[in-house]
């Protein structure tokens, strides 16, 4: 059922919400959080109210407590009028998708998105009859040029996955709604604290709690939220699925959701800090970071976000396989690995040249991509310092 945003709350500041949000102590006699409940069935008490099914919850595929309480809280926080939990972010992905399409449908999606994304509508929808066009990230209001009748969906990515693209989403969405398209978006990096999706025109968003939620690198997890125009379709949908994430990482979720606020703005810090001091090193080209002033997105990272998370690309200059093997292969605090938004620092190498088609990707050298954790800053300085020398050696 639709969760519309506590009332009571939306006069509080930020942090008061992701604190109280979701939760009522005195409905699990006084403990203040909310326990994990596992089940499948669910007990009427009597026929007329099982064949009426009037019961605050029916079957375990439908929500438990533990579920009820993190929908009602993100869509608190996300302003959005109905959330459902899946068990990864790509799984918030699929669902969301599978929600506006129909075979023989159109669908726009962002150069710049998260590759799985970009697999699941190779190839699953592709077999299911839904078409799939990959535009430029920078389109903006231009998006209307790109739009067919037979297009459902625009899916946008603000900044892009790896490459940090910043789209002007109120643009987009404009155009988009001019032409009775569904706008998704994946708001992973910045999360509804630093971007508000539906406020800007978003009508369904992707988020992996798995990420900033979590804030542990301990659990899997996915937040499909909706505005009042699409709630009943995503929750059909998921209710047809019967997509549900698992009881123990809901309940990791909500307990990240109390100090995520914290979290992120000392991951935004030391983000930046990190990003302005890559920037000023002579082995780096360039750095892929919309919160710095230098970046071709800062313009409109300023006007629609209020914050900016630990991750961002490094481009470097020219290097050899072998010297930046030897870079990453001897650094101590940074773990490498595709997920990001725990307490840890992360780097990932990567090239999109193979899996980008509507842009193309040029770069001056390898692309790193980092995630800032919570370790001592100059710890972390020092751990890059010397494998920048090994990088000169190579």
């Amino acid at each position: 059922m639709p969760q519309k945003p506590s009332s009571h709350l939306g006069r509080y500041g930020e942090r008061t919400r992701l604190v109280h949000a979701g939760r009522d102590p005195f409905d699990q006699y006084g403990f203040v959080n909310t326990p994990i409940y596992r089940g499948s069935t669910v007990l009427y008490p009597n026929t007329d109210d099982f064949l009426h099914r009037r019961a605050p919850f029916t079957y375990g595929t439908h929500g438990t407590p533990t579920i009820r309480s993190l929908e009602r809280a993100w869509s608190d926080l996300a302003g959005a009028e109905t959330t459902v939990l899946t068990p990864s972010g790509l799984a918030a992905v699929t669902i969301a998708l599978m929600s506006a399409v129909k075979a023989g449908d159109h669908i726009l999606v962002t150069d710049s998105v998260y590759r799985p994304t970009r697999i699941f509508c190779d190839g699953m929808l592709k077999r299911f009859g839904v078409e799939t066009t990959y535009y430029d990230p920078l389109v903006g209001a231009g998006i209307a040029d790109l739009m067919r009748p037979s297009t459902s969906v625009v899916f946008t990515e603000a900044p892009g996955s790896q490459t940090f693209e910043m789209q002007d989403i109120p643009a987009i969405a404009e155009a988009a709604h001019a032409r009775g398209a569904c706008v998704m978006m994946d708001n992973t990096w910045a999360t509804p604290l630093f971007f508000p999706p539906h406020a800007r025109g978003v009508d369904i968003c992707i988020e992996a709690g798995t990420k900033y939620l979590s804030g542990g690198s301990d659990l899997l997890l996915g937040l499909t939220s909706a505005n009042a125009d699409w709630a009943k379709r995503l929750r059909a949908t998921f209710d047809a699925f019967a997509m549900c994430a698992g009881p123990e990482d809901v309940f990791l979720g909500l307990r990240g959701l109390r100090t995520m606020a914290l979290r992120l703005r000392e991951h935004e810090k030391q983000g930046l800090d990190m990003a302005r001091w890559l920037a000023g090193r002579p082995e780096v080209s360039r750095v892929l970071h919309p919160a710095l002033e230098t970046d071709p997105g800062h313009a409109v990272w300023k006007r629609d976000f209020t914050g900016a998370s630990g991750l961002f690309t490094v481009i470097l200059k020219h290097a050899s396989p072998a010297a930046l093997a030897a870079m990453l292969d001897g650094l101590e605090l940074f773990g490498m690995g595709a997920s990001w938004g725990g307490f840890e620092s992360l780097v990932l190498p990567f090239d999109p040249v193979s899996y980008r088609t509507a842009t193309r990707w040029e770069a001056e050298g390898p692309a790193l991509r980092f995630h800032i954790g919570l370790e001592d800053l100059e710890d972390l300085k020092r751990d890059l310092d010397a494998g920048f020398a090994r990088l000169r050696a190579g």
